[in-house]
């Protein structure tokens, strides 16, 4: 648990954060955390190719066409569109991985570990 919270402080001390399934839905964590993380004056950039934007801020439909790199990686989205999300993440260079409650697997964490990313998972970035 020690690695972990080493990686949670280096993470939140971080600038710029994906929101991956970022949500519309107020009552979804995808929006709860897009709109706490905002709150806290992070660059935050949803991604949902369902929508073309949130709170006034543009949504992108893959990590891929966000046009700087994040510094973390922040997943709200079923376990089985994680590990997709993850290559992408690996190609793009992005080594901090935060896989919200609920959209973490025991091959998603291994993926991370194996690929030399960082991992935070079991933990609401709310709560930081």
């Amino acid at each position: 648990m020690h690695d972990m919270q080493d990686n949670i402080r280096d993470f939140i001390a971080q600038r710029r954060f994906a929101v991956i399934g970022a949500s519309d839905k107020t009552h979804k964590y995808g929006y709860q955390i897009f709109k706490s993380l905002s709150e806290r004056r992070y660059e935050v950039y949803p991604v949902n190719p369902r929508i073309t934007e949130l709170e006034g801020v543009r949504c992108y439909a893959s990590i891929a066409d966000i046009p700087v790199k994040v510094d973390v990686a922040d997943f709200v989205i079923p376990p089985r569109e994680t590990q997709r999300v993850l290559e992408d993440c690996r190609k793009l260079g992005i080594k901090r991985i935060w896989l919200q409650p609920g959209s973490e697997s025991d091959a998603a964490i291994y993926f991370c570990q194996k690929n030399n990313m960082k991992v935070v998972y079991g933990v609401c970035v709310m709560l930081q």
